[in-house]
């Protein structure tokens, strides 16, 4: 009795607590569920498994020992809390539910604990000026034009912290911040003697917004310790998801295998434009050049460039035409003399909503063939936000991609290492390559807070058998690829 007793009074407490908290701090809270299924014929070109790596050390399974299910159905659930002391404080705290039916959390009879953060931060404004911090686990994106999604170089959650705020009224403001990406060994080295083991990223921007144009000239250096572990998975389930894939040049892997220097710095300078002032027309447009490890073993080293440009029209209220392009530098004929793609971290980049890139598409697990934005050229176009019956939408995309990398250095290297991750057919194109594909996604909403999503795929791909090898390129030529993605998304 006297526990009960006492159990009662806890809980009393804790109510009253509670109501104190809530009468000092307001508390928001939006999120979203997502339930699908993703139907998928000759996934990769072929139906087989990527290589991938299997270890810190550049070791791996190579291409073509599995074949993928054709269908799985995935569900994923995000909620994210405020908690608003005040206009001038707050904190978020994001957690998500994520895995496919018959497995993990949702296995029969036997699931197992999948709920994570995903975004845990503090932001609040800066006394005595119009700056604000956001201190943690948060969304960060590097400048891109707004035709294309994300940045090629870096667009990911990150543990950041970013300060931004005006400098001139409207006209010109600064973004500025720092990341640590990774940290393998964290509080401890593994013996007395300390290593660099640490990824860092900073940044710099600084938009200009004027009448009818923006300007987004930007900035950002990445120092790259030689014992951090490249092969930490960044999230990405297919195409390219390990840092060693975008950072790291071919040469690398070939011994000495790869760096020579305990640190070496990553950097990028680029700027994103916006042209709104021929309104209906608009003009998009991002030119950015990175390069890294330049006073390493030559080849090791690393560098590129990666231009875009698009414009639409939004003076029609039934749809949205669009037209895009891009082009980057890709791999010379030697691996012995480091790589001339574009390092990229985490590249989150693709124009409209082709499921070739890792982009925009809702639903998001199982839903794109991740080629590689860098070593390639291509030309597309969408039409967008169609709308002839109320609350029905769509949007059909056509993207033409060749790729701008010699024959010769991706065959020396998977001569030299055999089937490999860094160079993948169907991800990497070579200059006698290329994919056409084409998609069309539509949006039913059902309520108003709940839609009945289809997105749909189709890529045929040409690729050299003298260079992925005959096994690999014949199934490729036996049948496209096929994709169909259906299900509900509910926002809350």
């Amino acid at each position: 009795m006297k526990k009960a007793f006492v159990w009662v009074l806890a809980v009393i407490g804790c109510l009253g607590m509670l109501a104190e908290a809530r009468a000092a701090t307001e508390v928001k809270m939006v999120g979203d569920a997502l339930v699908y299924g993703v139907y998928y014929s000759n996934r990769n070109f072929t139906g087989w498994n990527a290589a991938t790596w299997t270890s810190a050390t550049p070791t791996w399974k190579g291409a073509g020992a599995k074949t993928e299910e054709s269908f799985q159905i995935w569900e994923r659930f995000r909620w994210r809390t405020d908690f608003i002391a005040s206009e001038a404080v707050k904190f978020r705290l994001a957690l998500k539910v994520e895995d496919t039916w018959g497995y993990g959390t949702f296995t029969a009879a036997n699931p197992a604990v999948a709920i994570m953060p995903y975004q845990a931060y503090l932001q609040f404004r800066i006394p005595g000026c119009a700056f604000e911090a956001t201190a943690g686990l948060q969304r960060v994106d590097l400048p891109q034009s707004g035709l294309f999604y994300a940045s090629p170089v870096f667009g990911d959650n990150a543990a950041a912290l970013v300060v931004k705020g005006p400098l001139i009224d409207k006209t010109l403001s600064v973004l500025a911040g720092f990341g640590r990406l990774i940290d393998t060994n964290r509080t401890y080295d593994t013996t007395t003697t300390q290593v660099a083991d640490e990824l860092d990223m900073y940044f710099l921007a600084f938009p200009v917004t004027v009448e009818g144009f923006t300007a987004t000239p930007w900035g950002a250096v990445a120092v790259a310790g030689r014992g951090a572990n490249y092969f930490t998975n960044k999230g990405s389930q297919y195409g390219s998801s390990y840092f060693a894939d975008t950072l790291t040049s071919a040469g690398t892997y070939i011994s000495p295998k790869l760096w020579k220097n305990e640190q070496n710095p990553f950097w990028w300078v680029g700027g994103a434009f916006e042209v709104s002032a021929l309104d209906p027309v608009r003009f998009y447009a991002d030119v950015i050049y990175g390069a890294g490890a330049q006073n390493d073993r030559k080849k090791s080293r690393r560098e590129g460039w990666f231009l875009d440009l698009g414009l639409e029209y939004t003076g029609w209220d039934v749809l949205t035409p669009q037209v895009f392009g891009w082009w980057s530098t890709g791999e010379d004929k030697s691996t012995l003399n480091g790589s001339e793609r574009m390092p990229l971290v985490r590249p989150n980049w693709g124009p409209g909503n082709s499921f070739l890139f890792d982009d925009s598409q809702e639903l998001v697990k199982d839903s794109n063939m991740g080629m590689s934005p860098v070593g390639s050229w291509g030309l597309g176009a969408s039409l967008n936000n169609v709308t002839f019956v109320e609350k029905l939408t769509h949007r059909l995309t056509v993207l033409y991609v060749a790729g701008t990398n010699s024959a010769r250095a991706i065959r020396s290297l998977n001569t030299a290492l055999g089937s490999n991750p860094y160079f993948q057919m169907g991800r990497d194109l070579t200059v006698n390559e290329s994919v056409l594909g084409l998609n069309f996604d539509t949006k039913y909403m059902i309520y108003q807070n709940l839609a009945a999503i289809v997105e749909t795929g189709w890529a045929h791909g040409e690729f050299q058998q003298s260079v992925w090898g005959h096994r690999l390129a014949s199934q490729a030529r036996d049948g496209d690829t096929w994709k169909v993605a259906f299900g509900l998304s509910y926002k809350f």
